[in-house]
C-alpha cells in the first residue's frame, strides 16, 4: 500500500509535526510505502497536483488547519479526480468540531480524524479499505457510511503520550528549518473558551530525562531555536523549574515558551532572573487587561496576578517578553484595547501582538457565539466580524492598530521612540493611525527605511519635540545620512569636542564621525563609524558635555 503525505505549509519557515509524529510510530512497517509532496500555500496548485498524480498513491493524507484549508481542498479535490480509487484522509485542528457538514460538502474526502492521531492512525491504515466492517470502532474517525449516514467516533486522545516514538526519529523530520518544535506536554489545564486546547484534558507529560535525550539530538543537528509547544509552560511550577535547569545545559539554543504570568511563583521568578541572556524568548498570554473579559473567556488566573507577573517578566533584561491582546473577545471595547496597549507599553513589553479573535472549530466560544452576540466568518480563518461591544468599523480600526504596532512598536529600530511617544502623548496612537490611514499606507508592506521616513515626517508635522529621537534611531539603524531624517546631521570634517560623555563603544581616531546638534550652543550627539557612514551601524556614541 502506498501512502502519500501532502505537507502543505503556510510558508517555508513553518513545518508541521504531523507527518514525522505519525510516521515515527510505524516507520518499521514494511507494508507501507511512504512518499511526500511538500509545498507552501503560495505555490502553483497544478504543479503540486502533478507531483501527487505521479506517485499514484492508494492513500492521500494531510493535516488541515486554519491557513492551509482553502488551498488544501483545491489540491486534494483535483488529485481525487485524477485518482478516483485513492482514499483521502485528513486530520488536524479544522476537525475538532462537528464534521458532518464538511464531509457532505467535500465528498472526495473519505474521512477525517478528530483529535490526536499517533495511536489511531496506524489502526486505520490496517483497515483503510474496509470501511463497512472496521471503521466504526476507530476512535476519532468521522465519515459518511455506505448509506450516506454520518458516523462520528468522538475524539481521539493519546493517553500514553510519554511512550510515543519522538518525531525526531522519523526520516521525515525536517532539520533544515530556522527553528524546530518540541512538545514536552500535551493538553492544557486552562479552560479558555476561545482556544482549541480549552477542553484538552488531561495534561500529559514527558519525563525530563527523555526530553534531555531529545535535546541532545536536536543540539547535535546544530539547531539554534526551539519552540516549546506546551500550551502553558508554567502550569506546574516545579516541572517548569526542572525544564529551565535542563535548558541551561544548552546555552547556544534559544527556547521559545508560552508562559502564564498569573502563575509565576517567587521561586520561578528567581530562576528566570538568573538565566543566561538570550536563553529564553517568552510569549506571555494576557489577551485582555479587563477582568470581566477574562472571566467571560473562562481564563484561569486573577488579573492582578497576571499584571504583576507580566510587569515582572518585562522588567527582566536577560530575556524578551511578548504580550498578546485579542480584539473581538466578548465584553472587550475598542477604547479598552487602546488603553491596554498603553499599559503594555508602560511595562516595556518586547512586542505587543494584537490579533482578532477567531472562533475555531471545537471551541466553547464558537458553540456559544449566538448566545454571546458574536458574528463571525463561516469560512477560515473564522474571524469575528462584530460583537455587542465592538462594531465592524471598530474591529477594522483594531486591525489597523495591529498593523501600526507591528510596523513601529514591534520593530526594534523604532520601538524606543514609539514607546516614548505612546507613553508621553495620550493621543499619539490615534493620531499616527489616522495619518497612516489617510495617506493610504496602513495595509502596505513598508521597508524599515520607509517606516522611518513616515515617522519622521509625521513627527515633524505633529510632534516636533521628538524629531531628535527619531533621527537618533535612524542613525543607529545604519540608515542613509543623505535622507531627510538625517537633515540636521553634520558629516564633513567633524572633529571631537573638548569634552564628551561616551554612551557606548570606544573612540578611535580612525573612526568617521558625524554630529547631530541639539541646540545652538554646539551640544549634541556624536556617532562614530568604521567606514562608509551610510552603510553600517555606528560603533561609537557620545554626547557633548
Amino acid at each position: 500500500m502506498k501512502l502519500l503525505w501532502l505537507d502543505l505549509n503556510s510558508s517555508y519557515a513553518h513545518s508541521s509535526l504531523a507527518l514525522p509524529a505519525l510516521h515515527a510510530q510505524i516507520a518499521n512497517d514494511s507494508t507501507i510505502e511512504w512518499c511526500m509532496v511538500s509545498a507552501t500555500i503560495n505555490e502553483n496548485i497544478g504543479n503540486i497536483v502533478q507531483q501527487i498524480y505521479h506517485c499514484q498513491p492508494d492513500i492521500i493524507a494531510a493535516t488541515n488547519w486554519l491557513f492551509n484549508h482553502e488551498q488544501l481542498l483545491h489540491i486534494v479535490s483535483r488529485a481525487k479526480s485524477l485518482l478516483p480509487n485513492s482514499s483521502v484522509i485528513l486530520g488536524g485542528p479544522e476537525f475538532l468540531g462537528d464534521n458532518e457538514d464538511f464531509l457532505r460538502r467535500n465528498k472526495f474526502v473519505s474521512g477525517v480524524f478528530r483529535g490526536e492521531g499517533e495511536e489511531v492512525f496506524p489502526i486505520w491504515l490496517k483497515v483503510w479499505n474496509q470501511p463497512i466492517k472496521e471503521w466504526s470502532s476507530i476512535p476519532g474517525l468521522c465519515y459518511l457510511d455506505q448509506s450516506g449516514k454520518y458516523q462520528d467516533n468522538g475524539i481521539a486522545r493519546v493517553m500514553h503520550f510519554s511512550e510515543l516514538v519522538p518525531p525526531e526519529k522519523s526520516r521525515f523530520f525536517n532539520w533544515s528549518k530556522p527553528f524546530i518544535q518540541l512538545e514536552t506536554t500535551r493538553g492544557c489545564f486552562n479552560t479558555c473558551a476561545f482556544c482549541v486546547s480549552g477542553g484538552e484534558k488531561p495534561v500529559r507529560t514527558i519525563p525530563i530525562e527523555a526530553i534531555r535525550e531529545r535535546l541532545n539530538v536536536i543540539h547535535q543537528h546544530g539547531i539554534k531555536n526551539v519552540r516549546v509547544l506546551d500550551r502553558t509552560f508554567n502550569y506546574n511550577s516545579k516541572r517548569a523549574k526542572a525544564l529551565l535547569d535542563l535548558f541551561r545545559e544548552y546555552p547556544d539554543i534559544c527556547f521559545h515558551l508560552e508562559i502564564h504570568p498569573a502563575l509565576l511563583t517567587e521561586e520561578l521568578k528567581q530562576e528566570l532572573a538568573t538565566l543566561p541572556k538570550g536563553l529564553l524568548h517568552l510569549e506571555a498570554g494576557i489577551q485582555s487587561l479587563r477582568e470581566p473579559v477574562l472571566e467571560q473567556s473562562r481564563r484561569i488566573g486573577k488579573l492582578d496576578d497576571a499584571l504583576a507577573g507580566l510587569k515582572y517578566l518585562c522588567s527582566l533584561e536577560n530575556m524578551e517578553t511578548h504580550a498578546d491582546l485579542i480584539a473581538g473577545l466578548p465584553l472587550y471595547h475598542l477604547s479598552e484595547i487602546f488603553e491596554d496597549v498603553h499599559t503594555l507599553a508602560s511595562y516595556g513589553a518586547g512586542e505587543i501582538q494584537l490579533e482578532s479573535l477567531k472562533l475555531l472549530p471545537g471551541t466553547e466560544m464558537r458553540k456559544r457565539a449566538k448566545e454571546l452576540g458574536i458574528q463571525y466568518s463561516p469560512l477560515p480563518p473564522y474571524e469575528v466580524l462584530q460583537t455587542q461591544e465592538i462594531t465592524v468599523e471598530e474591529l477594522q480600526t483594531a486591525h489597523y492598530l495591529s498593523r501600526l504596532l507591528d510596523g513601529f512598536y514591534n520593530t526594534s529600530t523604532w520601538r524606543g521612540i514609539t514607546q516614548t511617544l505612546i507613553l508621553e502623548n495620550p493621543h499619539f496612537l490615534h493620531d499616527l493611525l489616522h495619518h497612516l490611514i489617510e495617506t493610504d499606507v496602513i495595509d502596505n508592506p513598508l521597508s524599515l527605511e520607509k517606516r522611518g521616513l513616515i515617522l519622521y515626517n509625521f513627527c515633524k508635522s505633529y510632534y516636533p519635540d521628538y524629531l531628535i529621537q527619531v533621527t537618533i534611531a535612524w542613525i543607529e539603524a545604519g540608515m542613509s545620512l543623505k535622507k531627510i531624517p538625517a537633515e540636521k546631521v553634520r558629516t564633513k570634517r567633524q572633529t571631537p569636542p573638548k569634552n564628551w560623555q561616551i554612551i557606548y563603544g570606544t573612540y578611535r581616531e580612525n573612526l568617521r564621525l558625524c554630529f547631530l546638534p541639539t541646540d545652538e550652543e554646539g551640544n549634541g550627539y556624536w556617532f562614530g563609524f568604521e567606514s562608509e557612514i551610510q552603510k553600517i551601524e555606528p560603533v561609537f556614541k557620545a554626547v557633548t558635555l
